[in-house]
């Protein structure tokens, strides 16, 4: 049996690396693209009341976090700032510096109470606890 693979059509770099795979060539990455934060990769768990979200989010601080919650679309953004630099007295041996903004949003099979709505960062992971809001019985209208 075969397995399934989901793939983007658009996706070069995907298509190279298909391509080339086995051979001493390896790709060279898109312009513009750095590998440490490519894509948010998300766990989405749905329970009774609420949702609950795990993003991974390396390197990326809790400032520099931002989730925005509207009706039943989520949205979260990252921006990632590194800079290292190793120096032997006045000379710079190296220094490198990478900065990058990822940005994901998904849409959830009901609207999201914002309002009670939780947020925590640890290790590189956030975890997002989205309570369903509550769906109000349609009132009947008695005619005349």
């Amino acid at each position: 049996m075969s397995n399934i693979v989901r793939r983007d059509p658009f996706a070069i770099d995907d298509m190279l690396d298909d391509l080339f795979k086995g051979y001493w060539v390896r790709p060279m990455r898109l312009l513009g693209e750095q590998p440490e934060l490519q894509m948010i990769r998300l766990d989405v768990k749905e329970g009774d009341k609420d949702y609950t979200v795990h993003a991974e989010l390396p390197g990326a601080k809790k400032e520099d976090i931002h989730v925005s919650i509207e009706g039943n679309t989520v949205a979260i953004s990252a921006e990632v700032k590194k800079a290292a630099e190793e120096k032997d007295g006045e000379k710079v041996l190296r220094s490198e510096r990478y900065y990058g903004k990822v940005q994901r949003s998904f849409t959830l099979g009901h609207e999201v109470d914002e309002g009670n709505a939780r947020a925590k960062y640890d290790n590189g992971v956030l975890e997002l606890v989205l309570p369903k809001k509550t769906v109000t019985a349609a009132k009947k209208l008695a005619i005349e």
